[in-house]
């Protein structure tokens, strides 16, 4: 992933409902949501929602099928991942990181 398209992904995340749909989407994992489905649990009027999808496409974070009369989205898992990938590639100068649960709990 290069430079630029980690500024895009993240500025694209960096919106509060934009995470919150995105975060939706993990959730529901390779199943997707429907727009109709996401509208109604975040309590966001569709138009709204179309908006934010959009941005979240352009970033590269969602992908949109079409199934009969529905559109379903997904989190683009292979671009997640690459962005975790960038931001995390040489971490600790290459020493053993915290484990996951201490870093959490505010532990050094």
């Amino acid at each position: 992933m290069e430079e630029c398209d980690v500024i895009r992904t993240l500025a694209a995340l960096g919106q509060p409902l934009r995470l919150k749909v995105f975060r939706a989407l993990i959730v529901a994992g390779r199943d997707g949501l429907t727009p109709g489905t996401m509208s109604e649990a975040l309590e966001v009027p569709a138009a709204t929602l179309s908006f934010h999808l959009k941005e979240l496409a352009g970033a590269g974070l969602v992908t949109q099928e079409r199934a009969s009369r529905h559109l379903i989205y997904r989190a683009d898992f292979e671009r997640m991942n690459a962005l975790v990938g960038f931001l995390t590639r040489n971490c600790c100068q290459g020493e053993a990181c915290l484990p996951a649960a201490a870093a959490l709990c505010g532990e050094p």
